[in-house]
This record gives structure tokens, sequence and C-alpha cells, in this order.
């Protein structure tokens, strides 16, 4: 995957990729939504290869380390970081993380964070940037933190900040009007969620899930839709969610 990129060290990033990702394993502390599994591979190279496509001439070896910062770090606990950071100072040495400019961005969220009257402090705009590069990858993902821990003010916040650059006419990747579908899944039945069959008609009904996607499929546009559940994480509707 990295050649059709258009890695040409692809057999030494992939072996750099590799080596992370097993130290990351054994050094760093077992948290439950720590994964160093094929699906977290599958999520460095495509943002390896996004970052090629924008950067073709940079060093390939910068730019996986920086795919590698870019999906980790915004999930890993703060007394990870630096373990993580030096396990990368040793299997790229020498290598500076290839610079992005993040200024029209940076911009939009400041003005959207006062629109809200909030504070634009630098940890709530870092935590904005670190969502933005994991919905660049990521068709879904989960924002966890405790009550009152600014979650849905980041999340809603570059919503905002994603659509008046769209309507700015600024270029950038998912730089599109968003809109968010509110749901929250604890709500409801599972078959009201995602739909269920029924046992006396035998027919199909949809759930609110069901609805809401096929409303946006039916839109011809490149607006990003975004369905939230917003509710504490139960066992039981989020494994649903997982593809079989």
């Amino acid at each position: 995957m990295l050649f059709s990129y258009g890695y040409m060290e692809n057999r030494k990033c992939a072996q750099k990729m590799v080596a992370t990702f097993r130290l990351c394993s054994e050094q760093l502390s077992s948290q439950d939504h720590y994964d160093y599994g094929m699906r977290a591979v599958k999520t460095v190279i495509t943002a390896a290869g996004n970052l090629k496509r924008a950067s073709p001439d940079e060093n390939e070896e910068a730019l996986l380390m920086r795919a590698l910062q870019d999906v980790n770090v915004p999930k890993f606990l703060a007394h990870d970081l630096p373990l993580f950071a030096g396990i990368l100072s040793d299997l790229f040495p020498g290598i500076e993380r290839p610079p992005f400019d993040y200024g029209p961005l940076l911009v939009s969220l400041r003005s959207c964070i006062l629109d809200k009257n909030l504070q634009p402090v630098q940890i709530f705009l870092r935590k904005n940037i670190e969502l933005y590069e994991m919905i660049c990858v990521r068709h879904g993902l989960m924002v966890v933190g405790p009550t009152c821990g600014g979650k849905s003010s980041n999340i809603r916040v570059l919503a905002q900040a994603l659509t008046k650059l769209k309507a700015q006419n600024v270029v950038g990747e998912r730089y599109e009007k968003t809109r968010i579908y509110h749901l929250n899944p604890k709500s409801i039945r599972m078959g009201q969620l995602y739909g269920e069959f029924d046992e006396n008609t035998h027919e199909w009904q949809d759930g609110i899930l069901c609805v809401l996607i096929r409303q946006c499929i039916k839109e011809d546009n490149s607006n990003l839709k975004w369905m939230l559940f917003d509710g504490p994480v139960d066992a039981i509707w989020i494994e649903v969610r997982n593809p079989r």
C-alpha cells in the first residue's frame, strides 16, 4: 500500500511502522482504547498516503513519522506521550516533523470559538486540530473524556469552522459545509435506532439512523454529514456499529 501511494522507500518505512506499534504495545500503558492491530496500521498508511500526495518531494520517513503522530497522539494519555516521543526519536533519528500550514483553519477556529463565547486556549485549539486530522483518515471515531471536558464544544466548533472555510472558498482537505445529526443512542431501543424485523408482519422497519443515512445519500453534494452518537459508551449499541 505504501508503494501504491508513491513511497519509494516503502519497505524501510513499513519496517519502522511495524516496529513503532510493537514497541508501543510493549512499553506504553494498557488502555481499552489503545489499538495496535491492522485497523491502526491501515489508518497510519492512509494518513501517510494523504501526506505524500500533498508533499510529494518531502522526506518519506518524515511523512511517515508525522502520520504516526497524527493518528496516535490524540488517543494516548498524557503519561504515555513522552514514551511515544522517545520511541519515534529512536526509530527516526535526526528527522524533523514536516511543517503543515494550519493557518486558515486556526483563524477560522479562533473566530468560531469567540462566537460561542469560549476562550481560544492552546489546548482546546490543539484538540480541534487533532480531531480534524482524525476525521481526514477515519470514517468513524470516538471522542472520550469527562463530563464538561469540552467534547461537544470541540466537535461543534470544528464543524462551524469547516463550514466557514467552505463559505470563504478556502481550498483544503475536508473544508466543507458540515451538518451534525445529533442522536442519543441510549434514549431509544436498538430496533428504533438501527431498524428491526417485525416478527408479526414479516416486514423490515427502518430505524432513525437508516432514515438519516438515506436522506444524506440522496443529497447530491460534497457536504460533510456527521452522525453524532452523544451518550455514554455502551457495549450493546457500540458493538452493532462494528462491521461484520
